[in-house]
């Protein structure tokens, strides 16, 4: 047998091997039968290969060609990993209840039965349930029997069309649904526990509206599975942020009916094609059904993530090698997601959204009967379901038409777009899909010639030897004024005589490269091109997407050193008045992460520096106030909650009192208009802020909101809260309530964002309880949010050699490329916090701008 062992995918023998993972096989219950013949064979030997999740059945004699009927009788257990058929739990009237639940994505239908266990081998299933009688039990199909005997009954679900291992769902437990239907009839359902069923009504909203969206590209009958936070809403008491993340989850899910199960990727190298288009469309059925929302400026959070982690040495490419089963989990991380969606989104912009339209509907209005099939999230809180059953129409798309109940490769897509398009789609996508990475593009003005120059941007400040062909877009000192092109090389000049003949004035004349932000790279002005950049700012004539662009540049710029933080901050002063929830979101981010190197550089600058950034907000908190107001829009609901909890992290006494004033009455009247669902996850880390060993009575009211509560969202804002206290002794008590059984185990990576002071005192509980972090959380995904959370802000090269040595006798595969990224930010951090102390300028700057008032 030891052919068939270290091998990354199934061999290609004559024996039957198949997928088995954690499952026994009954003796004497494996059998063959070929079709025309009714000799049955028997195997010689079944050998279970744990170690590479094989099944081996080695039979004495030749098996005969044909269709035949393999029989293996099995069983397996219900764990508590949180993958394959696993057990999760709830509570019932005070009563913990169990439900079973798969989560088979990436490759765990194989802990479930044996199969061929990779997303090329399609298959139909036809699946019967024995359950007890009193519980619901779903499937991908529709019921087609249900025979109740005694306390059991047997359900029986249709037979499902051609789909991937990974795509079969089974949810068994006690559920309450509610219910509707298309304008064409089809019923959507959604599922969650008994008594939350009100809390659903909004996804089904939502649902029926992307499904109507969607309903000319793709239907299919499926199971979709989510977290509660990501599918349940309720009016009263949770934010707008909690319902913007319900509409766009729920669009992400269901678009994998078309992006994944009709079509799905050949193998996990092109699992972007999954997740990648599933992103960009859920923004898209968004927009369609809230415009006010303005989502595509919000997409603008996509590739910012997507840059962060391809900007490290320890990032890969979109199509990445998976060389093993084992290392596909560390791949669901923002390169195929973020990055995935981002270039798409690129090409879009390139091509033209009516060009790349049209490209994608080339050879279409065929009528196709067609079914996409099951989607299982990523998500492994799955105590709420949607379950949605539709019929076939028609597919519109080329490639997915062509490639319906099929698999594709990132290959096949670039195909259709350049016959569509007559576009050179190939090569120019496979710059960005096949090496890691991306471009800085550096821009100056000589001899009335803008000069280009291209590097990859890498956030040590080192420089790469990537070289991309990057579409280029610009404006010179209107929106009116552009110019586009292709940078094939690594260098290139523009004559702008045409753009400097109208005489305009000097401070007006200001040039924005990467226009709208839909190009993938990074843009690094001269001093010249910066200061106008500013006085535009300043003066409210970029957009919103373009004011966004330039602080975030600058932002990794100056942590790659490329750029002295003075000039950042100097450039974070222009957004004083800034009014865009999504420019202002990232500002905190930034603002956040600059105290942090400055308390570390340069400590006795940090209080200038947090008298700053309090400064910077107040405008906002000003206008916006406490209070709702009636008729304001979503995003001045979730800007308030931003806004209060950056002032309140950065010492602002007048909101701290006042966060702490409407928590008491929230504590009194749980439904006191005083403190609304957007103002609670303020309140709660306002108040976390004063406790300590000898004032711990916020953190015990903190505990009693989430013991006293059943509603996801409301517990998630406590868990996040609990750690930001700088005292490290509470601090260790958050970390430890997050290990105990009060804590759902898919919860605890809730509770991880310490404070600045609990840095260390998190590490050592790391340490401390390593054996039982990776025996709960090791099997699965979840593991890398407690390397990544607890490792990545350290700033000191002492630190970043520490856990390397930890770590050197306990790394796994499949934390291993999220563990080399998590050192390496701190390898950043340091040479952050090096430069930092360097910089001459920084005193005068931090004081002048603490001083400087609205």
């Amino acid at each position: 047998m030891e052919q068939f062992k270290g091998q990354p995918r199934l061999p290609k023998f004559a024996f039957i091997v198949l997928n088995a993972a954690e499952l026994s096989i009954t003796a004497g219950s494996v059998s063959f039968t070929n079709r025309g013949f009714s000799k049955v064979l028997e195997p010689s030997n079944i050998d279970l290969v744990e170690a590479d999740e094989i099944l081996v059945l080695e039979f004495a004699e030749k098996l005969p060609i044909g269709i035949g009927v393999l029989t293996i009788g099995f069983e397996g257990t219900l764990n508590d990993k949180m993958k394959g058929f696993y057990r999760s739990t709830f509570e019932h009237d005070g009563v913990k209840k169990n439900m079973a639940v798969t989560q088979f994505e990436p490759a765990d239908a194989r802990r479930c039965f044996p199969c061929w266990d990779e997303p090329a081998c399609k298959a139909t299933f036809k699946i019967t349930l024995n359950v007890p009688s009193e519980l619901v039990a779903l499937s991908n199909m529709p019921i087609i029997e249900e025979k109740v005997d005694g306390h059991l009954k047997t359900v029986s679900y249709q037979e499902s069309p051609l789909m991937s291992t990974y795509l079969v769902a089974v949810v068994v437990g006690l559920f309450d649904y509610v219910e509707d239907h298309t304008s064409d009839g089809v019923k959507v359902r959604v599922y969650c526990q008994v008594g939350k069923a009100n809390q659903g009504k909004f996804a089904l909203s939502v649902a029926v509206k992307t499904l109507e969206l969607y309903k000319e590209y793709f239907a299919n009958y499926g199971l979709v599975t989510y977290r509660e936070t990501a599918l349940l809403y309720d009016d009263l008491h949770s934010a707008a942020s909690n319902k913007q993340r319900v509409v766009i989850v729920v669009a992400h899910e269901l678009a994998h009916q078309w992006f994944g199960n009709l079509v799905t990727m050949e193998w996990w190298t092109h699992l972007w094609l999954n997740e990648g288009f599933a992103t960009w469309v859920s923004y898209l059925a968004t927009d369609n059904l809230f415009p006010e929302w303005n989502v595509w400026t919000q997409f603008l959070d996509e590739p910012t993530e997507g840059l962060k982690l391809d900007g490290l040495a320890e990032s890969h490419p979109i199509e990445v090698e998976i060389n093993h089963v084992g290392e596909t989990n560390e791949i669901f991380d923002a390169i195929s997601y973020k990055k995935g969606a981002s270039v798409i989104r690129m090409l879009q912009s390139y091509l033209g959204a009516e060009c790349f339209q049209i490209s994608c509907q080339f050879h279409c209005w065929l009528a196709v009967e067609a079914y996409s099939f099951s989607v299982s999230s990523m998500s492994t809180n799955h105590n709420a379901y949607l379950a949605c059953c539709l019929l076939s129409v028609k597919v519109t798309c080329f490639i997915y038409k062509k490639y319906a109940c099929s698999n594709a490769k990132t290959e096949d897509l670039w195909a259709v777009l350049e016959e569509g398009s007559g576009e050179p789609v190939k090569k120019l996508m496979n710059s960005w899909t096949k090496q890691k990475g991306y471009p800085v593009i550096s821009v100056k003005v000589k001899d009335k010639k803008l000069v280009f120059e291209q590097s990859q941007f890498l956030s040590s400040g080192s420089r790469g030897d990537g070289q991309w062909i990057i579409p280029i877009t610009l404006c010179y000192g209107t929106y009116d004024v552009h110019k586009n092109f292709l940078l094939r090389t690594k260098s290139e000049t523009l004559d702008i005589k045409e753009f400097l003949s109208d005489k305009r004035d000097a401070r007006n004349a200001w040039i924005k490269l990467n226009v709208g932000q839909t190009g993938f790279y990074r843009v690094k002005y001269d001093e010249d091109l910066t200061a106008r950049l500013r006085y535009a700012i300043e003066n409210k004539i970029l957009s919103a997407t373009d004011r966004f662009g330039i602080l975030d540049d600058s932002f990794a710029l100056c942590m790659a050193r490329q750029q002295s933080l003075s000039s950042l901050l100097t450039l974070m002063g222009a957004y004083r008045e800034e009014p865009e929830y999504t420019v202002l979101s990232n500002l905190i981010i930034i603002s956040h992460k600059v105290a942090t190197i400055v308390a570390d550089a340069t400590p006795e600058l940090l209080d200038y520096v947090k008298q700053f950034f309090i400064n910077l907000f107040q405008y906002s908190a000003e206008k916006l106030g406490w209070e709702p107001k009636q008729g304001e829009n979503h995003l001045d609901a979730m800007l308030r909650g931003e806004i209060l909890t950056a002032l309140a992290v950065f010492g602002h006494d007048l909101t701290l009192n006042e966060a702490s004033r409407r928590f008491l009455a929230f504590l009194d009247d749980r439904n006191t208009p005083l403190l609304p669902p957007d103002l609670r996850k303020a309140a709660y880390v306002a108040v976390m802020q004063r406790v300590s060993t000898s004032n711990r009575l916020g953190y015990e009211s903190l505990l009693r909101v989430y013991r006293e509560t059943d509603l996801s969202h409301e517990k998630t804002r406590v868990l996040s809260s609990l750690a930001s206290s700088p005292d490290p002794t509470i601090i260790l008590e958050a970390l430890n309530f997050l290990l105990s059984s009060e804590v759902r185990s898919q919860d605890a990576v809730l509770g991880l964002a310490v404070s600045r002071e609990g840095r260390q005192t998190a590490w050592a509980w790391l340490k401390d309880n390593w054996e039982h972090i990776f025996k709960t959380w090791g099997s699965g995904y979840l593991i890398t949010r407690f390397v990544t959370a607890i490792v990545s802000p350290f700033t000191s090269f002492e630190k970043a050699r520490e856990i390397e040595e930890f770590f050197a006798s306990r790394t796994k595969p499949s934390m291993a490329r999220n563990l080399k990224q998590s050192i390496e930010r701190v390898y950043i951090n340091a040479n952050w916090v090096l430069s930092v102390q360097k910089e001459g300028p920084l005193v005068d700057t931090v004081k002048g701008l603490a001083q400087r008032k609205q």
